[in-house]
């Protein structure tokens, strides 16, 4: 019998202890799939109310997203969350993205138009203390008008509705009337009761008598080039800013949540909250979802080269710098044309205006007014010929340059930020289509084994990774993509129409030379010259100067010996070339030979 009982006694033994071993299985395999690790990364993503979340997983739940077998933690209601939680934690990434971008932006266009207003507030003083200091009698009503010109300059800057052509052009119709009764025939307006009259006379009809030759022309010219692109930069900056708020926070389909749920959360509810995407899943859901986003590629690139030329236009060669301090040489040299041209202007006057002034005109030129230290108030004894040799000299003494920037103090000239600008510019020239790749790197995926595939945990990706854009998305297999995002295509035909017109407005854009070509001036000219190196003008001291034509792009234009105009009118009176400004070689030699030897006397003295 003890056989008999042995062999059963071992059976019931087995049969409990199989027992127990499934038993603990059990209890081990409730305790791997329980929500305790759920619950918290729901509550420290900040994904929604705690109490959605349930303690232990679920065999029946009726999910729409993270759908699969076996008991999972998560409800419909934790999938609503997610999907709320899925779309801020992607515009969040994007815009820590596109942040830097548009500090960019925003950055240089304050910069540019701070530069801009410390040129033009330059540039007026500059001018305001060549009429205080050269023509006292016409300055004090002479300043209004230059304050009216910057003040348009200013604005036509700013991307007002300005014509720098029109503001120039006004400023010389103001300034005729004051440079005929203060300088021309002074104290005819005291000796005449209709000066209003007169005036308006004056100002209608300046352009027909012509009395300041062709130097109004050039200035506007040079002026609306320049600060053309420098205008058209500031718009293009303001139109950068456009597209990034609105691709900032672009709405996402429904199509792209689910796929962003799916990539994100769906691992957590099988309790695998430290699972990462793959790196080839993780392109496919992104591109699939910014693929409206990615078609602004192109005509992003487009803008960002347009960028570029603009810059060049207007900060290279100094181009607005020269043509913003450039304006009181171009002043200088019209009232100095209208002081030569005196007896003529004077006759048309009489003839248009109907003013006679009791003169003959055959007289010979009104003595230009001088207040400098260097050059007397009045030519001495001028013969009734053609102006002598040493009054064009003493003429040629009134010009005064300009400086290459405005200040020594002035640590941000126009360059450097343009430099700085340019260099950061570059690394955003394919932000657009290089934006889902950038949202797939760094610790949220794993490009190695063991990663989440959106169904299972794989070793790596075995599906098709497609390319940017619209038509690609149509083989993504993970996100599909309908039609593209109104918004978006709207933004895109703005940036391209705002493209089309730049390059119809600057035609010869794309033909400027870059700032490192040959002949190009050295790094730092602008910011490391002292006003002792002779960059920096002084005042009204004499030296020459000489003012280059700009074109609508920045490029210089052509212009005869003597500064006349290649289309200037010749029924209108001729001007005079300016000569001279620096002493002659034959004065000045003699008298450095007697000192330099009466030095080598002093120095055997002294042996």
């Amino acid at each position: 019998m003890s056989r008999g009982i042995c062999p059963r006694v071992n059976s019931c033994g087995s049969f409990w202890i199989l027992s127990a071993v499934v038993l603990a299985v059990v209890v081990i395999d409730v305790d791997a799939y329980s929500c305790h690790e759920v619950r918290t990364a729901f509550q420290l993503r900040q994904v929604g109310p705690l109490n959605r979340v349930p303690e232990t997983p679920g065999t029946d739940v009726d999910l729409l997203v993270c759908k699969h077998q076996g008991p999972s933690c998560c409800t419909r209601k934790m999938e609503e969350s997610y999907q709320f939680a899925v779309k801020r934690e992607t515009q969040h990434n994007i815009h820590s993205y596109s942040y830097e971008l548009e500090h960019l932006l925003s950055g240089h266009l304050d910069a540019f138009q701070d530069i801009f207003q410390y040129l033009l507030s330059f540039s007026q003083g500059h001018l305001s203390s060549l009429l205080e200091g050269t023509y006292t009698s016409l300055s004090r009503h002479a300043l209004p008008h230059v304050n009216q010109l910057f003040s348009s300059l200013s604005h036509y800057l700013r991307g007002a509705n300005v014509s720098v052509d029109v503001s120039v052009h006004q400023f010389f119709n103001n300034l005729f009337p004051l440079v005929y009764t203060k300088l021309i025939n002074p104290g005819i307006d005291g000796s005449m009761t209709t000066a209003s009259e007169m005036s308006d006379c004056l100002r209608m009809t300046r352009q027909d008598v012509n009395p300041f030759g062709p130097h109004p022309a050039i200035m506007a010219q040079a002026l609306t080039g320049a600060l053309g692109a420098g205008r058209h930069l500031g718009l293009a900056l303001e139109e950068g800013l456009e597209v990034m708020n609105a691709t900032e926070y672009v709405s996402l389909s429904k199509e792209c949540v689910r796929g962003l749920v799916k990539m994100v959360y769906c691992s957590h509810c099988r309790g695998l909250t430290l699972i990462k995407p793959c790196v080839g899943y993780c392109l496919n859901v992104m591109r699939g979802c910014l693929a409206s986003v990615s078609e602004l590629d192109q005509p992003w690139r487009k803008y960002s080269t347009l960028l570029e030329q603009l810059t060049h236009a207007m900060a290279g060669h100094h181009s607005l710098e020269l043509a913003l301090l450039g304006v009181r040489g171009y002043v200088n040299d019209a009232l100095l044309y209208a002081q030569l041209h005196g007896p003529l202007i004077t006759a048309t006057v009489d003839k248009v205006c109907g003013l006679s002034t009791g003169e003959p005109t055959g007289m010979q030129p009104t003595s230009p007014e001088v207040t400098t230290s260097t050059v007397t108030s009045s030519p001495p004894n001028p013969s009734p010929g053609p102006l002598s040799e040493q009054w064009l000299t003493q003429l040629a003494q009134l010009r005064s340059s300009f400086p290459l920037k405005p200040s020594k103090n002035n640590k941000h000239s126009l360059r450097t930020i343009s430099r700085e600008f340019l260099m950061y510019l570059q690394r955003y020239k394919s932000f657009f289509a290089a934006l889902p790749d950038m949202l797939c790197e760094g610790e949220n995926v794993v490009d190695e084994s063991m990663c989440w595939s959106g169904e299972e945990v794989v070793e790596s990706y075995t599906g098709r990774v497609v390319e940017n854009g619209l038509h690609a998305q149509r083989q993504n297999p993970e996100v599909k993509v309908r039609i593209p995002n109104p918004t978006l295509v709207e933004v895109k035909e703005r940036l391209e129409r705002f493209n089309q017109e730049t390059e119809e407005m600057f035609p010869k854009l794309g033909q400027m030379e870059p700032w490192d070509g040959s002949g190009e001036m050295e790094e730092g000219s602008t910011t490391d010259c002292d006003d002792e190196d002779g960059c920096q003008a002084s005042g009204d001291g004499p030296s020459q100067t000489s003012h280059t034509e700009v074109s609508s792009v920045g490029k210089p234009v052509g212009r005869h010996p003597g500064g006349h105009s290649q289309h200037e009118n010749p029924s209108k009176p001729p001007s005079v070339r300016v000569i001279g400004g620096s002493l002659p070689v034959s004065w000045t030699q003699p008298w450095s030979l007697a000192l330099l030897f009466a030095a080598l006397c002093l120095q055997w003295t002294l042996f």
